[in-house]
């Protein structure tokens, strides 16, 4: 089992849950995280902390279309290790729905 980050995370990018995985599993694109599972070690510990509730336990039904994303992107973007200030209008965009159809891009951050 591991855990994935949904499309309630496009546009927040909060990384409260970077700064407490054990393992680096997170990376990171233009306006989202994603979550290795390869990498994941199942501790949990990162679903509490995303104030945006974007993640989610692989084995929860909302998880299902999230898990190949999340295994696509882990696979192009960067590993992100440090926690980082959220976009200034990430409170503007943690509440919205279908934001993965709206909002997302496909692109690696820039740092």
């Amino acid at each position: 089992m591991a855990y994935v980050v949904t499309d309630a995370c496009v546009r927040c990018k909060f990384t409260d849950c970077v700064a407490v995985c054990p393992v680096d599993c997170f990376h990171e694109g233009e306006n989202m995280l994603v979550i290795d599972a390869e990498v994941c070690i199942d501790c949990g510990v990162c679903e509490p902390e995303c104030p945006a509730d974007a993640i989610l336990a692989d084995t929860d039904q909302r998880a299902d279309k999230w898990l190949k994303m999340n295994k696509e992107y882990a696979a192009k973007w960067p590993v992100i290790s440090t926690r980082l200030p959220p976009p200034e209008d990430a409170e503007t965009f943690k509440s919205l729905e279908g934001k993965f159809e709206t909002h997302f891009s496909p692109a690696a951050a820039i740092r």
